[in-house]
């Protein structure tokens, strides 16, 4: 055989390595980022379960700010029936404003912050607050490898050829970087 033939035949076995090795790390990657999304959502749902106790322990010492409780649950509604990524993105970004008017309210009520259940619920939240912050992290980070692994070359031939799409990254909106508004 000559070694022109070796030459192709060795090309070929490393073009062939290269295809499967990219196409393997795609699907890793893409894998991770819908892990990472669910990972999201897991703690989005514990989240949307101890809202409702959350509101009621309120309802008791300041049924009074009817608005504001109505806000959260309505805020919570719209979190846990959004179909899409972006959908639940928007809401639950929505929620987290309803949920520090709710928070900044419970400043005028010093009974409230002195009950043991409220507090229980409110530290369980905080600790899903930072585990739905450090969850969009990873989150991002995931997206990030996944889309530079599908836009730079030459990486980005073999998602092409495969049909590997970008994903969105968690953002936040406008409307989370405001500082939440209570008046008394």
């Amino acid at each position: 055989m000559s070694w022109i033939w070796i030459v192709v035949i060795a090309v070929v076995v490393l073009l062939v390595l290269y295809l499967v090795g990219t196409y393997n790390t795609l699907v890793k990657l893409r894998n991770r980022v819908k892990d990472g999304w669910a990972q999201i959502e897991v703690v989005l749902k514990r989240r949307a379960d101890l809202i409702p106790n959350l509101v009621e322990t309120v309802k008791g010492y300041a049924g009074h700010e009817k608005s504001t409780l109505e806000g959260v649950i309505e805020a919570r509604n719209k979190a846990v029936s959004a179909t899409t990524p972006a959908d639940e993105m928007k809401a639950n970004g929505e929620l987290t404003q309803a949920l520090g008017r709710l928070f900044a309210l419970t400043e005028a009520y010093p009974d409230l912050k002195a009950n043991t259940n409220f507090m229980d619920l409110q530290n369980n939240l905080k600790e899903t607050e930072d585990k739905i912050s450090f969850g969009r992290q990873f989150y991002n980070d995931t997206v990030l490898k996944y889309k530079n692994k599908i836009e730079m070359f030459p990486s980005n031939i073999v998602a092409g050829m495969f049909g590997f799409k970008s994903e969105p990254f968690f953002e936040a909106s406008e409307a989370d970087r405001e500082v939440p508004k209570v008046q008394f």
